[in-house]
């Protein structure tokens, strides 16, 4: 599951004597609201869930189910729009509700990591290599590696 951080402010109580605080605490007001797409339900404020509505043409969408639109609108290959990319996504999530759980859940792990572990292998290695890190361009540095004279832990003694 994803946690998402939510950067507005939140009052838990405030005296009812001031008008002012009081107003706070209906910004700041925490409402649990399920997700459209997956169905998970988060504690978010009431600022936030409007805002993610208003993103997501009326609809509320967890944070995950959110860089899943995003990395739809990218992997598409035309140029697609949030709405497109949400109903794509809200279609995904509906069957694989609806599939049920698989006969063996640790193999079908399994199977899963093994995939992403073949796929992050067979993808070229400039591109999961990061920015700061050699390329074959550079010229290779010579000279004696560093090698481990000693351990590092004390010797235990005897005595």
């Amino acid at each position: 599951m994803s946690a998402t951080i939510i950067s507005d402010p939140m009052v838990i109580s405030a005296p009812e004597t001031q008008p002012a605080a009081s107003k706070l605490v209906t910004e700041s007001e925490v409402e649990f609201v399920m997700c459209d797409c997956c169905g998970l339900t988060e504690e978010c404020t009431l600022a936030y869930i409007e805002r993610v509505r208003v993103r997501y043409h009326g609809n509320w969408i967890c944070g995950l189910c959110a860089e899943a639109i995003k990395d739809e609108i990218i992997r598409c290959e035309r140029l697609i729009s949030t709405e497109e990319a949400m109903t794509k996504h809200m279609n995904f999530c509906k069957k694989f509700k609806t599939s049920g759980p698989p006969p063996n859940p640790t193999v079908h792990l399994i199977s899963a990591m093994r995939q992403i572990l073949r796929r992050s292998l067979d993808s070229p290695r400039a591109l999961r290599s990061t920015p700061s890190s050699p390329t074959k361009t550079e010229p290779e540095i010579c000279g004696p590696g560093l090698t481990r004279s000693e351990s590092c832990f004390p010797t235990l003694s005897g005595s």
